[in-house]
């Protein structure tokens, strides 16, 4: 029995011992100069994620959060001897409410915190061939019989007669973006079980609906082209754009939740 209590009394005392030194290190690490430099830094350049907003079955994206790793900042510098902030390690925190656990929902515009917007057009060659001379960018919707010209803008699939196929040659190219842009009800449970994210804009142009665009345009949003929208009531909607200071963007940028700092 005494050596049964010998062997308990050892291990405790093995348990304290470890416990203390951890305490030990964490404070020598914590009062070292490299260390409270961090802390410093930590405190002036981490921010705050920001909810997504649901409203019925549609949302807006959120926006990751930026923290520090301390400790894995701390482990590079250390071997240096001295602090520099282009080692700071930095991580993404998500919001509490999220679009990766909403993926049901439909997107209709990103978030307002980024200057950006974005187009989504119909196919339409003459379209396709005027953004792609000037490097704007765009997403166009694509089956596999008009997919193959298309260079600059990003890709959506949307042959829901061949989706599978259609989806093997996206992957393919690597230019799958997990985007499913429609209002279809068949679709869009299609497109639920398929894992993809959900968009649909109802800021609409056309020919006759160009200043009713024009007048909404600001940040966050997402306009839809239709295919027979002419070359210079595009122009009109980008000349606003461009007097908005807004930034084009494809759709998976405007509805990413990450933080580019």
């Amino acid at each position: 029995m005494k050596k049964v209590y010998k062997y308990f009394g050892l291990i405790i005392i093995m348990l304290c011992s470890f416990y203390y030194t951890d305490k030990i290190a964490l404070m020598v690490q914590k009062n070292n100069p490299i260390m409270k430099q961090i802390s410093k830094m930590k405190k002036q350049k981490e921010t705050r994620s920001v909810n997504a907003i649901i409203e019925d079955n549609k949302i807006i994206p959120g926006k990751n959060g930026i923290i520090i790793n301390e400790s894995k900042s701390f482990s590079i510098m250390k071997s240096f001897g001295v602090f520099n902030s282009y080692y700071l390690v930095y991580e993404q925190k998500k919001p509490e409410i999220s679009l990766e656990n909403n993926k049901d929902k439909i997107i209709y515009k990103g978030n307002k915190l980024n200057n950006n917007i974005s187009l989504v057009l119909e196919y339409n060659e003459n379209i396709i061939s005027y953004l792609e001379s000037k490097k704007i960018k765009a997403n166009v919707l694509v089956d596999k019989e008009n997919y193959m010209n298309i260079n600059y803008l990003e890709l959506i699939n949307n042959d829901f007669n061949n989706y599978n196929e259609m989806e093997i040659v996206l992957n393919r190219g690597k230019a799958n973006k997990n985007i499913c842009y429609t209002n279809n009800k068949e679709y869009l449970n299609y497109c639920k079980k398929k894992k993809k994210y959900l968009v649909y804009s109802d800021l609409i142009l056309s020919n006759d609906k160009v200043f009713e665009v024009k007048n909404k345009i600001e940040n966050g949003r997402i306009i839809f082209i239709k295919k027979d929208t002419s070359i210079d009531t595009l122009k009109i909607i980008l000349n606003q754009i461009a007097f908005k200071d807004l930034k084009l963007v494809y759709l998976s940028e405007i509805i990413s939740e990450e933080n580019n700092k």
